[in-house]
């Protein structure tokens, strides 16, 4: 089914019309410059030039092209039947870390060695794509944490985010304090007993402002189950100060909320814990309906340019080497 977002913006359709009502009269008494031989130059612009053979057609093609552009502006879209999604599922926030030391390759595909960043987001977004009945929502961070898609059922695009995602959008330092924050600040409007938040880092927390321990701590009050991933080939502590994976806290982490810490050291051991993920235990929820749509004011857009740029040809000269040979000659 198709409908217009804006209808009220047909009401512009007979503006030109208005415009050409009530404009005032040309004023005809103007003095006019005569010119010597005006009917053979006005002949031979004619046989160069493919013109319009009456005004009427001119002023046809502007109105179509006018209505055209009301069209798209009054935004046309498809609105497909309704689609009942599953009504159990979860509010599940993916975080993932964009900091500098995801772009290390030390993950594993078969003996060819590829970045960190490139094996997380082949593998969520993947995970992504099986989350039917789930709501999911996007978590980037980095030096600074952010929202890059909210909580939707709108899994498509929540991949494609997923899959363009680049290192250096949120900076080169490691904020997990604060996506922890703004994780339970996006669950808490949820029910209570589907909050899940999956976040995935590879180094230590360097540079939040919000101590971890505290979000997690809020997380716990708020009901937000956390799942914590670490990405690293090698060991690391808050102590070393190596860039390394931090277990000890991300550990500390999924306990106070009543999830589960995860370690892969390659892609593999990373979807192992993607299909675990998978098990998690659904809720009931109510039954949403989803009606896909689609913007259809390209279409009107494109056949105004293209009327437009017929008129354009059609006006345009057609260089014809033997009329101009005999128009010189007649002239001379």
């Amino acid at each position: 089914m198709i409908e217009l977002s804006l209808p009220w913006l047909l009401l512009l359709a007979p503006a030109p019309l208005i415009m050409r009502l009530f404009r005032p009269a040309a004023n005809i008494d103007e003095a006019a410059i005569e010119a010597p031989f005006a009917s053979r130059w006005r002949s031979l612009s004619a046989t160069r030039r493919f013109v319009f053979k009456g005004r009427p057609t001119s002023l046809i093609l502007l109105w179509l092209i006018w209505l055209l552009l009301v069209v798209a502006s009054a935004r046309p879209q498809w609105v497909g039947e309704p689609i009942e999604l599953a009504n159990s599922g979860r509010d599940l926030m993916l975080a993932l870390d964009l900091s500098g030391s995801m772009q290390i390759e030390d993950m594993l595909v078969g003996n060819v060695a590829v970045s960190r960043i490139e094996a997380v987001k082949a593998i969520a977004s993947d995970f992504t794509q099986r989350r039917s009945g789930d709501r999911v929502g996007l978590i980037l961070f980095g030096t600074k944490a952010y929202v890059q898609a909210p909580l939707s059922f709108d899994i498509k695009t929540i991949t494609r985010f997923i899959r363009e995602a680049q290192l250096g959008f949120a900076g080169e330092d490691t904020a997990i304090g604060d996506a922890l924050g703004l994780a339970v600040k996006r669950l808490r409007e949820r029910p209570v007993e589907s909050r899940v938040l999956i976040l995935l880092t590879d180094g230590q927390d360097t540079a939040s402002t919000v101590d971890p321990m505290e979000a997690a701590a809020l997380a716990s009050e708020m009901g937000v189950k956390i799942y914590t991933i670490g990405i690293s080939r090698r060991l690391g502590n808050n102590t070393t100060g190596s860039g390394e994976v931090d277990e000890a806290l991300l550990n500390a982490v999924a306990l106070a909320t009543g999830g589960r810490y995860f370690r892969a050291r390659n892609p593999a051991e990373l979807q192992g814990i993607y299909q675990v993920l998978d098990e998690l235990e659904p809720v009931e929820q109510e039954k949403t309906t989803f009606r896909p749509v689609r913007s259809l004011s390209f279409i009107a857009i494109a056949g105004a340019l293209l009327l437009a740029f017929l008129m354009i040809l059609l006006r345009s000269p057609l260089p014809r080497l033997g009329v101009q040979h005999s128009a010189s000659t007649e002239i001379g």
